[in-house]
């Protein structure tokens, strides 16, 4: 079986689910592509937790709507994936050996951060999907070092996603915000860092990259795209997955690590 890829997606509004954009059809496309894929890792911006990591163990996992305010249609949609209780098993004792605390979670199911994007990567829901969280206390460089805590399970068909957003300022999205100058400067210097995986200006992307802070006010929509960047070492090459701007100053850009 062939290492797997290394995914990091923007899931930008939960209105991705029903508004595809630019993102979706390639998202789609990309799923279609994926062979010797056993099952799906995925780390969301929208499972952060106290305590140290905690692993989704769930058999049949509950597609969770946690988010407020949007239309009907989106509290209607479910995503019917099975869990992977044996994978989430072993991921856990490799975060164990890495030296995270972990504990399972029997009953977690699974955040917009992570349905959201399926709809497309996965419509069909035929792949076992199961979730880790992110510690509270997390930084950059221990989302890295998750990644890499992670990265083995590759070597057994797992498809490790981290599930961010390339940009997160969400007062600017809800105030209609148009200032799409910082957000896309933001986003090009996060691009040329990826193509020559300059891990360490990753790492103090708070000071060298361009409005760090304005495109992300907090770091839980960035955490997910070191954790990928970590669970992607040794891959051959990163391509982007461009999705485009949407609301003004939300970067629905991917990469994909294989």
């Amino acid at each position: 079986m062939k290492t797997t890829p290394v995914l990091f997606v923007s899931h930008g509004s939960p209105m991705f689910a029903v508004e595809p954009g630019l993102l979706g059809p390639k998202l789609q496309a990309l799923g279609e592509s994926l062979q010797d894929v056993s099952a799906i890792l995925i780390v969301s911006a929208h499972w952060q937790t106290s305590g140290g990591v905690r692993v989704m163990t769930t058999s049949a996992p509950e597609t969770i709507h946690d988010f407020g305010g949007f239309p009907e249609q989106l509290y209607k949609l479910r995503y019917p994936a099975h869990g992977a209780p044996d994978v989430a098993a072993e991921a856990g004792r490799l975060l164990t050996e890495a030296g995270f605390s972990v504990k399972s979670d029997s009953r977690r199911g699974l955040d917009h951060g992570a349905w959201v994007p399926m709809i497309y990567l996965q419509p069909e829901a035929r792949l076992p999907i199961f979730q880790v969280s992110m510690p509270q206390e997390l930084d950059a460089a221990g989302a890295v070092r998750l990644g890499k805590a992670l990265a083995p399970l590759r070597e057994q068909g797992v498809l490790i996603v981290g599930s961010g957003s390339l940009t997160h300022n969400l007062y600017e999205v809800f105030r209609g915000h148009s200032d799409i100058e910082y957000a896309q400067s933001f986003v090009d210097w996060i691009r040329r860092a990826i193509a020559q995986r300059d891990t360490a200006a990753l790492l103090d992307y708070r000071h060298q990259a361009p409005s760090a802070s304005r495109a992300h006010p907090t770091e839980e929509h960035f955490l997910p795209l070191l954790v990928a960047l970590g669970a992607s070492e040794g891959a051959e090459s990163a391509a982007l997955v461009e999705g485009g701007m949407t609301y003004g100053v939300l970067s629905m850009d991917s990469f994909l690590w294989q």
